[in-house]
């Protein structure tokens, strides 16, 4: 069964500045490059994956199309344009769609101190352009705010795919899932809203110790609440490597996930990242 890995990263410090990679994160503050991945897959049995950018420039997404071009595992991009200016956006979207890999944006809203960075008007006319262009946009939404923004562009870009990363960082093991399920109930509501079973070790808060028990109720409410034609899984390397690595995680996704019927895990699996993100499987 194929295994599409729906959120990966990569970063060679020497090409692209990282910002928020600061010196004490150790171990992912050094270059993660694809070739260091290349045999984990292996070992958690993904077939192929999606690059998600990981800095708010035109040269992280440069380095992934050149790698994309190197390693035929990867088949899809979500790169970076710089959204708060619609002409310029309008530009790179039509450069960039030259890449038939490149299929989304991401923009690092948790990092901008307004958490409703993504609702200026010139944001979501650039957001229009990119669903005129059949693109996604994935937000690594970490507060209620973030969540909100969902709701509000799903109204004014109603042909817009979102997708929601990490499935908006769960309140894993710390207090009862209260308003972040009631944020996740009312973005399904959209049927152009996708969520990743992705990061949850980072955002357990127990780098060491977390298991299936801890993340299981959150995946099983994701699964209810979007269905299996919604969730993808990703194994969000190498920040995965700040809980226990990524054949941890897949392996913990993976024990989850067994619950379902193999046509249910083949859609979590595979075919929902396959059909959010337009990515072609090779044949055979």
């Amino acid at each position: 069964m194929p295994i599409i890995d729906a959120h990966q990263h990569l970063w060679d410090l020497d090409r692209v500045a990282y910002p928020w990679l600061t010196p004490d994160m150790e171990p992912i503050a050094r270059s993660h490059v694809a070739s260091e991945l290349e045999p984990q897959l292996a070992e958690a049995g993904v077939t192929h994956t999606v690059l998600v950018q990981a800095a708010n420039s035109y040269a992280d997404t440069e380095y992934m199309l050149e790698q994309s071009a190197i390693y035929d595992w990867m088949l899809g991009i979500v790169g970076w344009i710089p959204l708060l200016y619609p002409d310029v956006a309008g530009r790179a979207i039509q450069r960039f769609r030259q890449y038939p890999l490149f299929k989304g944006v991401r923009h690092l809203i948790h990092g901008e101190e307004d958490p409703k960075w993504l609702l200026q008007d010139r944001v979501t006319e650039s957001l229009k352009l990119l669903a005129a262009a059949g693109m996604t946009l994935d937000l690594p939404a970490t507060l209620s705010e973030h969540m909100e923004c969902v709701l509000i562009l799903g109204e004014r870009v109603p042909d817009l795919r979102m997708v929601i990363d990490h499935l908006a960082q769960p309140p894993i093991g710390t207090r009862p899932q209260g308003s972040w399920a009631d944020d996740m109930r009312a973005a399904a509501e959209n049927p152009n809203v996708y969520v990743k079973i992705s990061g949850l070790g980072t955002a357990s808060g127990l780098p060491e110790t977390w298991s299936a028990a801890d993340v299981k109720p959150y995946i099983e409410f994701a699964l209810a609440t979007f269905g299996t034609e919604r969730c993808m899984c990703g194994g969000d390397w190498p920040v995965c490597n700040l809980a226990g690595g990524y054949a941890k995680a897949w392996g913990i996704y993976r024990e989850v996930l067994g619950v379902l019927s193999p046509e249910e895990q083949d859609v979590v699996l595979s075919r929902t990242a396959n059909k959010c993100y337009s990515l072609q499987m090779p044949e055979g």
